[in-house]
């Protein structure tokens, strides 16, 4: 894959679980990386400092994304930090679990605030700010075309992030920006560990024998944001190991 030196790339939801992996795979590969978070302050600089400790560059910064202001200034300092961003990444997200009848008002606004709102918020400030030829990355998951009881929030919420990131990918076309989406498959991260999900099932639902790794992910991430990826737009790349 292309390099990313000198590339500046926001990843949202950067202090843990599968965001963290892809902070420090774009590192790797030679981006100066914002990484975002919600409250684990000492989780995001953990992760800066991997990445210094790497020769690399990042800045941890904080933002409610669920607030529109606050992406707008999660944006702007950026600019004023690191310069004007060419990647920007949304994995931050969270769920709850439990039945559709179940599930009350707090419940919805809390999934739908922080996955759809606020991946929508994070949209419009990367369509205003990036750079043309710029890459656009966001989140859904695998249950959106494998839906499992107890999930209705959370595969709804990432179903309209998937239809907001195919209009864009219409919308900012004409700039030569990619906008696709990756969908996980089950991942050992701490979000799905508290899911209640049986990971030997899943395991044995992939022809790996396996669930998935942040790594895994992350390197397919790494490969969107290339320039080799420059021709898909709109795509949403199933990373599940073959999951059914």
């Amino acid at each position: 894959m292309s390099n990313l030196k000198e590339k500046i790339a926001i990843v949202t939801g950067g202090s843990g679980g599968i965001g963290s992996a892809v902070c420090l795979k774009l590192a790797q590969l030679g981006a100066k990386v914002v990484v975002h978070y919600g409250g684990s302050e000492g989780a995001a600089k953990d992760i800066v400092s991997k990445i210094e400790v790497n020769g690399g560059k990042a800045i941890a910064l904080q933002a409610n994304l669920s607030k529109s202001v606050e992406v707008t200034k999660l944006f702007e300092q950026t600019e004023q930090q690191l310069g004007q961003p060419d990647i920007v990444v949304t994995f931050a997200g969270t769920g709850d679990v439990g039945k559709l009848i179940d599930m009350d008002e707090s419940a919805f606004d809390k999934v739908f605030g922080l996955n759809t709102k606020g991946t929508f918020f994070c949209l419009q400030e990367a369509a205003k700010r990036i750079k043309d030829n710029g890459r656009i990355v966001t989140v859904s998951s695998g249950l959106v075309v494998r839906p499992q009881p107890g999930f209705g929030l959370y595969i709804s919420s990432k179903a309209a992030v998937e239809s907001m990131s195919k209009v864009l990918s219409l919308e900012l076309g004409d700039r030569n920006i990619t906008v696709n989406t990756v969908a996980p498959g089950p991942t050992e991260t701490e979000m799905y560990v508290n899911s209640g999900d049986d990971a030997d099932a899943a395991a044995a639902q992939s022809p790996f024998n396996r669930i998935g790794q942040p790594e895994d992910i992350a390197d397919v991430v790494g490969f969107v944001v290339s320039d080799e990826c420059r021709w898909i737009t709109g795509h949403v790349f199933e990373v599940g190991g073959g999951y059914v």
